[in-house]
């Protein structure tokens, strides 16, 4: 009865492993007839560029730095 029941487990992982695997890369990144999509103005991470100079400006006057919004720290040496 116990020996069944671990042949059992063991298939079914085995299958759900394959399973996995065999799905693990169907995709792989932008097809080139996905491209023009992605091309377009309103796909930009800033599609409206008055506003993201706003921002610009109202973090350069509160942080005292220019550029490098991903990055730690501020302009005052604390980092």
């Amino acid at each position: 009865m116990k020996v069944v029941n671990i042949y059992k487990r063991l298939v079914t992982l085995s299958l759900v492993c394959s399973a996995v695997g065999l799905s693990g890369c169907t995709s792989l990144g932008v097809e080139p007839w996905e491209r023009d999509l992605l091309a377009k103005k309103e796909m930009a991470l800033t599609s409206a560029p008055i506003d993201a100079s706003l921002d610009d400006h109202i973090y350069f006057s509160k942080e005292a730095t220019s550029g490098g919004r991903s990055f730690g720290g501020g302009g005052c040496g604390c980092n």
